[in-house]
């Protein structure tokens, strides 16, 4: 069984190995990698040595694997870590959790929950919010002046005083 504390340190580290990886192969195809910190620059020639044996994806997972141990060591894992996969996977199981179909009191399922908005319902729905406290408040509140006509009125003044002053 692993412990909370260590499954947030291998959550951690998996997130962590995998954005340098990324980061690092992206410095190296802009060819920046000698710019990179020495063990980035071991962790990309061992990358590279691993596509010579195996196909592109099974050698960035085992590269991430292999940053993945090392993190996890750094940042204070207690033990082996636990498999990479399984922190993903129980990330991801997390997440579905969060979004399990409920039954209301009818008993007719209901679809998941989602966790996407989305920006259309939701803009939508503030305009409606918007229109109707406009028109409470439109009720109660003195009409306003156009703009145009505030600017037009600002330049009369504005030549006016010119004149008036020379």
């Amino acid at each position: 069984m692993i412990k909370a504390s260590d499954l947030l340190i291998a959550r951690r580290a998996d997130t962590k190995a995998r954005a340098d990886f990324s980061t690092w192969r992206m410095m190296a195809k802009l060819k920046v990698a000698s710019s990179l910190p020495s063990e980035a620059q071991e962790v990309l020639a061992e990358f590279d040595r691993l596509c010579l044996r195996m196909d592109e994806a099974r050698a960035t997972e085992a590269t991430i694997e292999a940053i993945y141990r090392r993190y996890y060591a750094e940042m204070g894992g207690a033990g082996t870590p636990p498999d990479s996969a399984k922190v993903t996977s129980t990330r991801s199981a997390a997440a579905v959790a969060g979004t399990a179909s409920r039954t209301p009191a009818d008993g007719a399922p209901t679809a998941p929950a989602d966790n996407v908005i989305s920006l259309r319902e939701q803009k939508q729905k503030q305009n409606q919010q918007r229109a109707m406290s406009a028109a409470q408040a439109g009720r109660d509140a003195k009409p306003r002046l156009p703009v145009a006509l505030i600017f037009i009125g600002l330049i009369i003044v504005t030549v006016g005083l010119h004149y008036l002053l020379k």
